[in-house]
């Protein structure tokens, strides 16, 4: 085991502090903006919520992991349809709620242990749940990467997204050290130059905005007022089953990088906790629910600085550029055809992960019980299937983790499961 640059209470000197720092701020940045692009929320509230979300989940965690805590992808459908069905506050009370089910799952946890956790997540339930996340957006992805402004096809749009795509996937592929971890950003900013040499970026409202602007955030009794509904409560809360068992994941890969046991101290309980509350706080200013990022993670193994203070100041640069107008209007002025060519890749890869899961995990689908669970979540959740009865309503992926749930736990096990071990190219986000 290599000697870390920096050790995690290690203080960094001031140019290194702020040069690492910068590092992670990137490494976060595309993947953190996207969210808000897809799903309509504001870029310059998440990048606000991620940052206050990482100083609250290192203030939980008692500064013992080196995390950073952004825009999360596996709810970009449910805040979606969240929205439409009740406007932005009810996406914000479905993100509430789910940081809720992760504090109420953590404090179980840290009563009763993890292993009940681990059986109702094991990877033939989440890694089905995880593909149907990501073929699930296949439509959003093309059809922003294909259509103009004017929403029908447009050749330089499909033309512009193809080559932001290319750039990601060069960088991606052939990009060595910290390059190879920010290949999203990269990708986007070359899409971005390529697209305004074609006429296609807007720069009147980058020179028009000011320095200085607080971002639109919606606060609830301020902006809307919350009202529960079961809606609501299913489309949101059942992602919650994927993005905690990333969440092991990331630990499982974090305490590798940094040589330490993260789930005997500072305990799987209180980064659970650290978590559901970054995803309370980004509920309560108007931000999509966060995560821990693989990107970050891939930055550390780079680079061999663990030091915690670097995580405090990316957030707190990321909370800076919230504040910051031009930036705002910088990522609003990005072409559609530009994310789109973007979220090709990234929503190929959410799915991709989901395969790959459950390959590291060596599920059996010659077992007729892995091959069943694995084909009702497919089905279900990529074709959109619809529960109603009555006002009660629960509908595609949210139905299709429900389901695999509970086929687990009916159907008669036949060989020991594997529990999920996402690294850190098998990301949700």
């Amino acid at each position: 085991m290599q000697k870390p640059v920096l050790d995690i209470h290690e203080v960094p000197s001031p140019g290194k502090w702020l040069f690492l720092s910068i590092q992670h701020l990137f490494a976060m940045f595309g993947a953190t903006v996207l969210v808000p692009f897809l799903t309509g929320l504001n870029p310059a509230v998440a990048l606000v919520t991620s940052g206050v979300g990482t100083l609250t989940f290192i203030f939980i965690t008692k500064g013992q992991m080196p995390a950073y805590l952004g825009s999360s992808f596996a709810f970009i459908a449910p805040i979606i349809a969240a929205k439409a069905s009740g406007g932005p506050g009810a996406a914000m009370v479905g993100s509430f709620l789910a940081g809720l089910v992760y504090a109420i799952i953590a404090i179980i946890i840290k009563k009763t242990g993890s292993e009940w956790l681990m059986k109702l997540l094991p990877s033939v339930v989440v890694g089905p749940v995880v593909v149907v996340i990501g073929l699930g957006l296949a439509g959003t992805a093309v059809g922003m990467a294909m259509n103009g402004a004017d929403g029908k096809y447009s050749t330089m749009s499909f033309v512009t997204a193809l080559v932001t795509l290319g750039i990601t996937i060069l960088c991606s592929i052939f990009g060595r050290g910290v390059l190879s971890i920010v290949p999203i950003l990269i990708g986007i900013i070359g899409g971005y130059i390529f697209a305004a040499t074609q006429g296609l970026v807007n720069f009147q409202q980058v020179i028009d905005a000011k320095w200085f602007a607080v971002p639109d955030f919606t606060i609830p009794f301020v902006n809307y007022t919350p009202a529960l509904s079961m809606k609501i409560v299913f489309l949101m809360v059942p992602i919650a089953i994927v993005t905690i068992s990333e969440h092991i994941g990331h630990q499982i890969v974090l305490g590798n990088v940094i040589n330490r046991d993260l789930f005997e101290k500072p305990g799987l309980h209180r980064s659970l906790f650290g978590d559901g509350a970054a995803t309370i706080v980004a509920a309560l200013l108007g931000g999509p629910p966060t995560t821990t990022y693989g990107e970050n993670i891939g930055v550390l193994a780079i680079t061999r600085a663990y030091s915690v203070y670097l995580f405090v100041g990316s957030a707190v640069m990321a909370i800076l550029f919230g504040f910051i107008g031009k930036i705002s209007a910088l990522i609003h002025s990005i072409p559609t055809p530009v994310m789109g060519g973007v979220s090709i890749l990234l929503f190929g890869v959410i799915a991709s992960s989901g395969l790959r899961m459950m390959i590291d995990d060596k599920i059996d689908f010659a077992d007729k019980r892995n091959l069943m669970i694995a084909s009702v979540i497919l089905v279900i959740g990529i074709g959109g299937a619809v529960l109603q009865i009555g006002s009660f309503k629960v509908e595609g992926m949210a139905l299709a983790a429900i389901l695999g749930v509970v086929l687990n736990l009916v159907l008669p096990a036949t060989k020991k499961e594997a529990t999920p071990k996402m690294n850190t190219t098998n990301k949700v986000s």
